[in-house]
């Protein structure tokens, strides 16, 4: 049994998976899909002050607190236990490319040239994880939600805020795959 859960899967499988949350949630009681809101919640729960935006029952959202802890138990538990020895395939052409700007290990789903504990604490790594994580979070409060909670739960409700805001994110992350990321690594 374990060998099977070892072995990438088919991507069809985890979007059926993940497909299938949505009329769950909503058959076990009208609740919304997203991981961004679970800040809002822990917020709400922990910071006394009366702020309007923190002031609502968060009580009647702690199953996406269990959810979001969920994740991340199964993140390390699959990250520790179930991690593929193989390297991460990657095409020909995208191995050429990432060459030129230093990363060549492909062991990891993420690059060890960028994700170090070594470059947290430098120009490159501000750049990376806090004016990125900044703009990621940024985006999440600007947008109203999560790329999970749009693509996922609103583009299945139909909603055209979430259409609009998941092509927003699919040109972001288009420009910043394909225009910043090449700078930084280049020039960082």
């Amino acid at each position: 049994m374990i060998e099977l859960i070892q072995q990438p899967w088919h991507w069809a499988v985890a979007g059926i998976l993940i497909g299938l949350t949505v009329p769950t949630l909503l058959i076990l009681g009208n609740k919304k899909f997203g991981i961004s809101s679970s800040l809002r919640h822990v917020c709400a729960m922990c910071v006394p002050a009366n702020i309007p935006f923190f002031t609502y029952d968060w009580k009647k959202e702690m199953w996406n607190l269990f959810f979001v802890l969920g994740v991340i138990i199964g993140g390390f538990l699959g990250n520790t236990y179930l991690e593929n020895p193989d390297s991460v395939i990657v095409t020909e052409e995208t191995t050429k490319i990432l060459a030129e700007y230093g990363i060549t290990d492909f062991r990891h789903l993420m690059p060890v040239q960028i994700f170090n504990w070594d470059n947290l604490f430098t120009f490159k790594g501000f750049i990376f994880f806090v004016f990125g994580g900044f703009l990621v979070g940024f985006g999440t409060r600007y947008a109203g939600g999560c790329t999970s909670g749009h693509a996922i739960m609103g583009l299945s409700n139909l909603q055209i805020p979430s259409l609009i805001a998941t092509i927003s994110f699919m040109v972001g992350g288009f420009f910043s795959a394909n225009v910043l990321l090449p700078f930084l690594l280049k020039w960082f």
